[in-house]
């Protein structure tokens, strides 16, 4: 078994399932670290080597985890979604004030790297309050000194099986499904990817 530790946050989400998932097969991790709101439901993760430590905390005091930082890689899956959230200022505090702590923490236990998930789309100066506040997170996070290798992917809609139901983002998935055939060029990266492929780019950031 590898040497490499990393603590995940958001397991429980899309791509956060994927990612853990995706560690548990790596054989260069001998550990990962959960920080979830809940506990794992077991048989979402196939952990054959028993690398998983999950631990339920409150996300409102994330500082007082600092120690569970002393890793090799940090990756950040945390996220809501407007409606989920209910207000503007609930949207950003999962979206930008839990993910900058995540950042100050794996800086302050001086992890090799801190990767975590964006938009497509991202944009400070953006018109629309879910491209700005990531916009606003990824200017905040790549211009934090002292943490190296922050690296954020910026994945478009996302496909895979959800514990929530979003109408609106399936009837969007299903059309640009419909269409992708023909989105080439610039307009590639709009295509719908799954949740897999961003986990793995995640892991791809990590390992450089």
């Amino acid at each position: 078994m590898g040497k490499l530790t990393a603590i995940v946050m958001g397991a429980t989400g899309l791509v956060g399932k994927a990612l853990v998932n995706q560690l548990c097969q790596d054989d260069r991790y001998h550990k990962i670290t959960c920080l979830v709101r809940a506990p794992l439901t077991a048989n979402n993760y196939h952990d054959p080597m028993l690398k998983i430590e999950p631990l339920v905390i409150d996300f409102t005091i994330l500082q007082d985890y600092q120690g569970y930082f002393t890793v090799d890689h940090v990756y950040c899956c945390i996220g809501t979604t407007m409606k989920k959230a209910g207000s503007k200022s609930a949207f950003r505090k999962v979206d930008f004030e839990y993910v900058h702590v995540c950042a100050q923490l794996a800086r302050a236990q001086r992890a090799k790297s801190f990767v975590w998930i964006s938009s497509i789309g991202a944009n400070a100066k953006s018109n629309n309050f879910y491209l700005r506040v990531k916009g606003e997170l990824e200017n905040a996070i790549l211009t934090m000194p002292q943490l190296p290798n922050a690296a954020a992917v910026r994945p478009p809609l996302l496909m895979g099986n959800r514990s929530d139901h979003r109408p609106g983002e399936a009837w969007g998935i299903k059309i640009l499904e419909g269409i992708s055939p023909i989105m080439k060029g610039p307009l590639a990266k709009y295509r719908p990817v799954y949740a897999e492929q961003v986990a793995n780019e995640m892991i791809n950031l990590q390992l450089f």
